[in-house]
């Protein structure tokens, strides 16, 4: 028998032998201890005591039989094996990394100057930096939230300076040395869409803004895309809107908004809506049927004016003689700007007469338009193209005129028209492949819209209907 196991045996033996001894060493300490437990009917007690033996003489066996393995001295095997290993290859240190900036963010009404003089850095140092144009144009319009980097060495010298120059470029100055050299990181984004919609409660740039807009969106809502079909000033609380927005996000951070896509105002009982697509390269609103919201011409040239003049048959203010006033007029302050009424080629810019400075504007199909009396013109000159709303000139009192004051003129085919009641000429709507390629455009854009409003303000007025019942 071979001698492993032959102490197998001896082993085994020996675990036989202390587990008899085990057993009767247990049962004659219970029947020490409790004599009455083997001829009546055990209590709680009786086997409360029992378990606890048990326990403690399960743990004996498990403990002493570990003592047994040292009889026999255990016979261990060791082998070595080469072991090949890759070479050790020792890394360049990375270009900027370990870099250790303090960043300081941008808070109302704080100058540039200011964090410099904050972070201990002097005025030179800043001029250093202003020294180029393209940091100068960047640093000196901070918005408040903008982050500047801030890299200081053990002495508190700036050895490095971060800024972001546009949503897409950063700027790595490095300091040290006589010149400032410059490392422009790029950085980049992307553009998602989305929805969203509010319910106004007390104005409809604060609805926006909680919404999600930036101003300059709210401002496309109202100045480009309803501005013909709702009053802005008549709007109420609980009238609703809904925008697809695009938004570029930059490392996991929304950074802005951009173009509005489509557009819904709900107001009066009526809902409007709008959709933004491009035609003949250049982007336009439609209603949902392709019709343009943007009207052919705007009534009123002119923003916050009063009609001082009717057209019709009056007395000349200043000759004071009844003769025909062949247009209207706004009174407004000195300087105010001139809007063209709508798209069309600059037919005359120049003097005539009474109407002293004047600018004519053709639109095509035998309209035309005149504005008088101005002050000085716009960046405007004859045969340029216009589009719609470019400033043309600002109000003034040249040639006949007690006051400063626009006089604007209708003409269709040469005959003067009242500007206040004459049908405009509607704009061309989209037809045939442009039409097409528009409904395929707008289709999901509307669906998703739908869905948003359904989401949002079937909980709105659930909350209504309940607080009123």
């Amino acid at each position: 028998m071979p001698l492993t196991d032959h102490g197998r045996v001896r082993k085994q033996q020996f675990h036989d032998r202390l587990g008899i001894l085990h057993h009767r060493h247990l049962h004659r300490k219970l029947k020490e201890r409790f004599p009455a437990a083997f001829n009546t009917r055990w209590t709680r007690r009786h086997w409360l005591h029992a378990s606890l033996f048990a326990t403690l003489g399960a743990l004996v066996a498990t403990i002493v039989p570990g003592f047994s393995s040292q009889l026999e001295p255990a016979s261990q095997l060791h082998a070595t094996l080469p072991l090949q290993l890759p070479p050790l290859t020792v890394r360049a240190p990375v270009e900027g990394a370990g870099r250790s900036w303090d960043v300081v963010q941008i808070e109302s009404g704080q100058t540039l100057g200011g964090v410099f003089d904050k972070m201990g850095v002097p005025a030179a140092t800043m001029h250093r930096i202003l020294d180029n144009p393209a940091n100068r144009e960047a640093l000196t319009r901070l918005r408040p939230g903008v982050e500047l980097g801030f890299e200081l060495d053990e002495h508190g010298d700036l050895r490095g300076f971060r800024f972001d120059r546009s949503p897409t470029q950063r700027v790595e100055l490095d300091l040290r040395g006589e010149r400032v050299h410059e490392k422009v990181l790029e950085r980049a984004t992307t553009t998602r869409l989305a929805v969203t919609s509010a319910e106004i409660d007390h104005s409809l740039y604060a609805a926006g803004r909680k919404a999600g807009l930036s101003p300059a969106a709210i401002a496309v809502m109202t100045d480009d895309i309803f501005k013909y079909d709702i009053d802005f000033k008549d709007v109420q609380p609980g009238d609703r809107f809904s925008a697809v927005v695009e938004e570029t996000w930059r490392e996991g951070e929304r950074i802005g908004t951009g173009r509005i896509l489509a557009a819904t105002f709900s107001t009066a009982g009526k809902t409007y809506t709008g959709f933004r697509f491009e035609r003949n390269g250049k982007a336009e609103y439609f209603t949902a049927d392709g019709r343009p919201l943007k009207k052919s011409f705007i009534r009123m040239p002119i923003q916050y004016a009063r009609l001082s003049s009717k057209f019709g048959s009056r007395r000349h203010p200043v000759l004071g003689t009844m003769r025909m006033h062949k247009g209207v007029d706004y009174a407004a302050s000195t300087g105010t700007p001139i809007m063209a009424a709508g798209d069309a080629r600059v037919q005359f810019v120049g003097t005539q007469r009474g109407y002293g400075n004047v600018v004519i504007l053709d639109h095509g199909k035998g309209h035309t338009t005149l504005y008088a009396h101005m002050s000085r013109f716009g960046k405007v000159k004859k045969g340029q193209a216009v589009s719609q709303g470019t400033v043309i000139g600002y109000v003034g009192a040249t040639g006949l005129a007690t006051g400063p004051h626009l006089h604007y003129e209708f003409r269709v085919n040469g005959v003067h028209r009242n500007p206040l009641s004459v049908t405009m000429p509607p704009p061309e709507p989209l037809k045939g492949a442009d039409l097409a390629a528009f409904k395929a455009a707008t289709a999901p854009t509307l669906a998703r819209m739908e869905s948003m409003e359904q989401l949002m303000f079937a909980h709105t007025d659930a909350a209504k209907k309940n607080k009123r019942g």
